[in-house]
């Protein structure tokens, strides 16, 4: 087994209250982070994860800048962002209505934006009060693209053009921040068993019929696994990727679909 240690650091995580991002949260809490600050439009749940760190709660819209230009001067000292929060907007492209490209370009690829400049000038602005070397600084940040931001999938709409977008923006970030000590991944998942598959009719007509278990197994058997991934498996390799464990690697998406981009 692999020992991470967090402690003494701070760590933010968007799109906390389910699935991934609230898998990361109680990773982070169990490698002893000393303050999260977790962001997601559902407030209440974001409570209910009765973590041992010290934690801040934000209810809010990653996609308005607002939140960001209010939350951005409290991040003094931040060490650690998973960038995860997301929507599900599917459609072929001919037939998307231009609102609803727009609706899941505004969240999924506008609001990571908006998050990382933040999380980026947070971690600069530390670097250069503490005058810190470039070997002795640990900022890392980790934003969640998709497997389908590269492998083209047929009737993913507006999901996979911004994540795409999401993962060349990870490669450019670490291009640009690296002379300051920050290190900026992505990983690209393929199908895990998360909330955002509420937003699929055919998903929901699925479970109607079959169950959530059943329709997922069924939707898995395209994946050599032959099962979808786990919030916790996502989590331990985003964790992985923000430790001191990972300081070598940097402007990297890291595939973890069980082998269905195969």
């Amino acid at each position: 087994m692999t020992n991470f240690t967090f402690e003494g650091r701070s760590a933010l995580v968007t799109g906390a209250a389910s699935g991934i991002g609230a898998a990361c949260a109680r990773w982070l809490d169990r490698q002893g982070v000393s303050k999260l600050w977790l962001i997601d439009r559902d407030g209440d749940r974001l409570a209910e994860h009765g973590l041992a760190c010290d934690v801040e709660t934000i209810a809010g819209d990653i996609a308005d800048e607002a939140l960001w230009t209010d939350l951005e001067p409290n991040l003094a000292g931040l060490d650690h962002a998973v960038l995860n929060a997301g929507i599900g907007v599917g459609g072929a492209i001919a037939d998307h209505s231009f609102e609803e490209w727009r609706r899941g370009m505004a969240v999924n690829l506008d609001g990571a934006f908006l998050s990382l400049r933040a999380c980026l000038r947070a971690m600069r602005d530390k670097d250069a009060q503490t005058k810190t070397t470039q070997e002795s600084r640990r900022g890392s940040v980790v934003l969640t693209a998709s497997i389908t931001g590269i492998k083209p999938v047929p009737g993913i709409g507006s999901y996979g053009v911004a994540k795409a977008g999401v993962a060349h923006m990870a490669r450019i970030a670490a291009a640009e921040v690296s002379k300051d000590g920050i290190r900026v991944n992505a990983v690209a998942p393929g199908g895990v068993d998360t909330a955002i598959w509420d937003s699929s009719k055919d998903f929901r007509a699925g479970v109607s019929a079959h169950g959530r278990e059943a329709t997922l197994a069924a939707m898995a058997a395209t994946t050599p696994r032959g099962r979808f991934a786990t919030p916790d498996e996502i989590a331990g390799e985003i964790g992985f990727l923000l430790s001191d464990q990972a300081s070598n690697i940097t402007g990297t998406v890291l595939v973890t679909d069980g082998g269905y981009s195969l």
